[in-house]
């Protein structure tokens, strides 16, 4: 017989020397990385890197959390050996590459021994754990939830399952509440403060709006806030005081057409162009000409945040890009078609938008954008004449805080699966017990409430380093390290629910073909680790 397992107890100093070691070796890594060539020639090698290396600024940002309570702490060594134990997977065997000896963290092993456990971990099944915000975050979660729960998540299934849109009642109740306006200044009309709070109450919001659905929820809040960054960084005044209040109402609703068909990622390479152009009564603008793709609320959307090449000269740079607001008509979810009046040149402006069919994330819908000739006036160049040649830099403003936004939302949908697998493994019964009573099942439980609310503790100090304008590189781990963390998540608690979760009966099908998306959009996950982790690890 074996013997009864006595849970360990928690190991806070233990947890920070198994994190210093980790983050040492990782060092070791970097290190050999940027003497052999950098990412570009060790692509493997930099990619590994990039995710341990987020794991490992995760685990740093859980032992504040770990000191608050016997729980804490023990999901905080839950997840330090989650995260050893991936660096292992990943060096072992490529010692060399990473500039190691073999088995580099031996000293490791007593730990993971006692905190890997199957034992230990299915502990923490029934304990996510609590989020411990201050009490007026606790007022924005608890708005948030219930608005998710009575209006949002009941239309959830129907429009994914019709391919529908985002109901407008839902953007009217939305703003209403005030949630487009939380990253706009006062100033211009919206709720913004500056410091932390506004960036923890962004994050609070986007998770539980994303809880009860990613494409008619929480993702409405994504492109609003990028416009309104991009604005904040490099807008005239007159333009803030003409959008954000805007921006804050939804009387303005916004798409970002950055990416192009060939062009994903690499956005050096955008082609479409923006050139000079009288308008039909004389005024100066830019007419737009090329295709944009993966548009999302395209159609909806009142106004596009457009990227086009101002100056031909540097093709192929970041230098020769400016930033607009396009403005356009409302139109239906699935495909549309607008005309301008021909400008003082004599040629009529066209605007088409071809839907693109997606297996999950539906509500928002993206599209291809054909612009022919379609002409925006001079004022809606952000910053102007000063503005021309530096949109690359306003539109990464906004991009930065969107990758924190897309880890909330990731959290969010997360979250909304662990809650399901567990409902689901409560009420099953295989063999004569409830699947919650069987250890494989309570360790995937254990795990997805470890891995989700150390995503969740990164987001948050994510968010207190970008209120003080820091926070760069750790918004892009965050993005990537939570948005690959979700797809095991909503996978594993697709296996939970056994056929049914293959089945559209349930909404954690749902979940998991929207998790997918998480890592290729706002940046896909192999670029985000190679072009920017990686490069910025080796810069330091």
């Amino acid at each position: 017989m074996h013997e009864p397992f006595e849970l360990p107890a928690a190991d806070l100093a233990g947890a920070a020397d198994v994190i210093e070691l980790c983050g040492n070796v990782v060092g070791r890594a970097i290190r050999q990385l940027a003497a052999g060539g950098g990412p570009d020639e060790h692509q493997v090698l930099a990619y590994d890197i990039a995710h341990v290396a987020a794991q490992v600024a995760a685990a740093k940002s859980m032992l504040d959390y770990g000191a608050k309570g016997d729980l804490e702490a023990r999901l905080t060594c839950a997840f330090t050996a989650d995260v050893t134990h991936d660096l292992m997977t990943r060096s072992c065997g490529r010692e060399t590459m990473w500039g190691l000896e073999t088995a580099p963290l031996g000293d490791a092993h007593t730990f993971l021994d006692r905190f890997r456990s199957p034992e230990f971990i299915a502990s923490l099944a029934d304990e996510p754990g609590p989020r411990h915000l201050d009490a007026e975050f606790e007022m924005v979660q608890d708005a948030f939830r219930s608005f998710a729960d009575n209006e949002i998540t009941p239309r959830a299934e129907h429009v994914h399952r019709h391919n529908g849109d985002v109901p407008e009642e839902l953007i009217t109740s939305l703003a209403e509440m005030g949630v487009f306006g939380l990253s706009v200044p006062a100033e211009y009309g919206g709720y913004g403060e500056g410091g932390d709070g506004e960036y923890i109450a962004m994050v609070v919001a986007t998770e539980e709006l994303s809880r009860g659905s990613l494409g008619i929820g929480g993702s409405l809040i994504t492109r609003p806030e990028i416009l309104t960054r991009a604005l904040i960084k490099g807008g005239t005044e007159a333009q803030k005081h003409h959008w954000l209040p805007k921006l804050a109402t939804a009387e303005v609703m916004a798409a970002v057409a950055v990416t192009e068909p060939d062009f994903g990622s690499d956005v050096a390479g955008i082609k479409v162009t923006a050139t000079p152009a009288v308008g039909p009564e004389g005024e100066p603008g830019y007419a737009i000409n090329g295709v944009k793709t993966w548009c999302t609320f395209g159609a909806r959307a009142d106004v596009l945040m457009l990227l086009a090449r101002t100056d031909p000269d540097r093709a192929k740079t970041h230098r020769g890009l400016s930033l607009f607001i396009v403005p356009k008509p409302r139109g239906a979810g699935h495909g549309f078609e607008f005309t301008q009046p021909a400008t003082a040149g004599g040629s009529v402006g066209k605007m088409e938008g071809r839907p693109i069919d997606t297996i999950g994330y539906r509500g928002m819908h993206s599209y291809e954008v054909a612009l022919d000739n379609w002409w925006v006036p001079a004022e809606n160049l952000i910053g102007e004449e000063a503005g021309l040649g530096k949109g690359f830099y306003f539109q990464m403003e906004g991009f930065e805080n969107g990758r924190l936004q897309t880890a909330a939302r990731a959290i969010g949908v997360m979250q909304a699966a662990y809650e399901a697998a567990a409902e689901y493994a409560r009420h099953r019964k295989v063999f004569g017990s409830p699947i919650s009573d069987y250890e494989l099942t309570r360790v995937k439980l254990g795990r997805m409430a470890v891995l989700i609310q150390a995503a969740r503790q990164f987001s948050y100090h994510v968010a207190t380093l970008m209120a003080k304008g820091e926070g760069s590189i750790e918004a892009s781990m965050v993005k990537a390290y939570v948005c690959r963390a979700a797809e095991w998540v909503t996978r594993e608690a697709m296996q939970i629910h056994g056929g049914y979760g293959y089945a559209e009966e349930y909404p954690v099908s749902r979940l998991f073909v929207d998790a997918r998306v998480l890592s290729i959009f706002e940046g896909a996950d192999e670029t985000l680790c190679l072009k920017v982790i990686a490069r910025r690890l080796c810069d330091t």
